[in-house]
């Protein structure tokens, strides 16, 4: 997470909510500050990590953590829910596809980067739950003269070969497969059967690193 958008969380949670804010006891003693509780709560989150495991970094009980940790997603929820937690519009589809085809990854609508915990959850997680049931946004595209009806996400090399993700090649060894992973990663940092299917996203990678090659490779060495 980069600072200003800590930063902006920060001022808006202990703006809106007593909770985040520093006080004072009887004596004039200070108590945690603001800056301590959010960290606790985004330390615990993403990495699934026991409430202990602040305690001595952050001087915060596993209670408190704990407690940080409920006020921080209610928090969130409450303001940033109905503009960053709801599903995209038709409008904000097409921004994101308009983005991907400048970016050389035509159909692409996101970069997803989890951790092992993360991913462990994948099934559960409602970030697919219209694409499992059939309710996927349409789209249509066309990569190196093949044809496609599906969205994908850019990921790290953590997922399944599913046909909506789209790795990068750990180990390229030429040039075109050099620069179809420079561009990858660049854009990922920067910004049931379909999809399980392995054949589709062998194939869809293939493509990509002969669009990315046609649209921006040049006699550089990539290696």
């Amino acid at each position: 997470m980069n600072k200003g958008l800590f930063m902006r969380i920060v001022e808006r949670l202990s703006t809106a909510f007593p909770f985040f804010q520093q006080r004072q006891d009887a004596t004039g003693r200070f108590g945690l500050s603001t800056l301590q509780k959010i960290t606790a709560a985004i330390r615990i989150m993403p990495y699934g990590c026991p409430a202990d495991a602040v305690d001595e970094y952050l001087r915060l009980a596993p209670s408190t953590a704990l407690s940080c940790l409920e006020h921080f997603v209610k928090g969130i929820n409450d303001l940033f829910g109905d503009e960053y937690l709801r599903r995209p519009t038709p409008e904000d589809l097409q921004l994101l596809l308009a983005i991907g085809e400048f970016r050389g990854f035509p159909g692409m609508i996101g970069s997803i980067d989890c951790t092992l915990n993360d991913i462990n959850v994948l099934d559960r997680s409602p970030v697919f739950d219209d694409i499992l049931h059939g309710h996927a946004p349409k789209v249509k595209y066309s990569v190196n003269g093949h044809e496609y009806h599906m969205a994908y996400y850019l990921t790290n090399g953590i997922y399944p070969e599913w046909a909506i993700f789209v790795k990068s090649i750990p180990l390229p060894q030429d040039q075109k497969a050099s620069l179809f992973a420079l561009h990858k990663e660049f854009v990922r940092k920067d910004v049931e059967r379909d999809i399980r299917d392995r054949k589709r996203h062998r194939r869809l990678k293939a493509d990509l690193v002969e669009n990315i090659w046609q649209k921006f490779g040049t006699s550089q060495n990539y290696n």
